[in-house]
């Protein structure tokens, strides 16, 4: 029996190619969901032009979860989009069921779509005997069957260093900016100051600053650390009389850095303050404390999901779907996410 010829790539330097075999399989994107957001995994699917892959999720009276694939996921690259809002564990703990039901299934390449990094705030050590939990959950991912990690607006860059294998960092900061430079009049756009809610997110702040050509201000704030979502404003450095201040971070969990920091700038003469978040996270009691007179408008993305009972009249909502499937898009067919950033990423 003759044998079939195989088609081959020879080498081609000048072009980086490298020499090899062609397969006559062709890549499959796949995206599937968790329970914790399927709005926006809906969103996605459709911004890349395909279905979710049907799931069984079941959840015993034991508590315990089952999720299983319902079709063939075998050689497919697999896309596994699941946001940690609360209930964070019971979300994480669905994630890894299905990272190992895709692994055991022969998927060909996982990754885990987190566009909300869970556990992200406990990312060192603050005190002697703390855990480190964002490394766990890494760790976790990885273990379960995770090949890469894709999360948006880490809330510390060295999360990326965590995960061993390939981490995808977007920015929101394209969404957001967007929306302000077609919102915001011409006389605003003269009296902006973007504002750092605290020293540890100046260099976000001062890439905004840069973008929308506006001074920058900071706030510094003591957290106590004995006691959780306690924040005591001391001062704020760089001028804010009269003037519109954008509050730039990448959280709001309880609302009371925000709010602090927004009385604060109204105390020292702010004429108005807007809010730009990325995670809106909204534990209680954000949305009070959000619809406080200081606060003039607050806008976020919905990397997390923001039901009705959490949503409010000077709340703007902005979508994170395009974003995610335009990263997808670049990672299944290799090509450069960090070109979406301007070599940022």
């Amino acid at each position: 029996m003759a044998r079939t010829k195989k088609k081959t790539v020879d080498l081609d330097r000048d072009n980086d190619i490298a020499p090899g075999l062609v397969a006559k399989t062709k890549k499959r994107l796949v995206v599937a969901r968790g329970s914790s957001h399927p709005e926006l995994a809906f969103d996605v699917a459709g911004a890349l032009g395909t279905e979710l892959v049907p799931t069984e999720y079941r959840t015993f009276a034991s508590g315990e979860i089952l999720t299983r694939f319902e079709v063939s996921i075998r050689g497919c690259d697999l896309f596994l989009i699941q946001s940690f809002g609360p209930p964070v564990n019971e979300w994480l703990m669905e994630t890894l069921i299905m990272l190992d039901a895709a692994k055991r299934a022969s998927a060909k390449r996982i990754t885990v779509v987190a566009p909300y990094y869970p556990y992200s705030r406990q990312d060192k050590k603050g005190r002697g005997r703390e855990p480190i939990s964002a490394r766990l959950v890494a760790d976790l991912l990885k273990t379960a069957g995770a090949d890469r990690v894709m999360s948006v607006d880490l809330h510390a860059a060295q999360i990326q260093g965590f995960f061993d294998g390939p981490v995808d960092h977007l920015f929101a900061k394209p969404v957001l900016l967007e929306y302000f430079k077609s919102t915001l009049s011409q006389d605003d756009r003269e009296l902006l100051t973007v504002v750092s809610p605290d020293t540890g997110r100046v260099r976000v702040a001062d890439t905004w600053s840069d973008s929308l050509g506006a001074p920058l201000a900071i706030i510094h704030k003591r957290r106590d650390p004995n006691v959780a979502n306690q924040i005591t404003v001391n001062e704020i450095v760089g001028d804010v009389d009269g003037r519109v201040c954008l509050l730039v971070d990448d959280m709001i969990d309880t609302g009371g850095t925000i709010v602090k920091a927004a009385e604060a700038l109204k105390r020292s003469g702010a004429k108005r303050v807007i809010v730009a978040a990325t995670h809106a996270i909204f534990s209680h009691p954000a949305v009070e404390r959000l619809q406080n007179v200081a606060i003039d408008e607050v806008v976020v993305t919905d990397t997390v999901p923001i039901p009705e009972e959490k949503r409010f009249e000077s709340l703007t909502v902005l979508p994170i779907a395009p974003l995610l499937a335009r990263a997808i898009e670049e990672v299944f067919q290799d090509g450069s996410v960090t070109s979406m950033f301007d070599g940022a990423a």
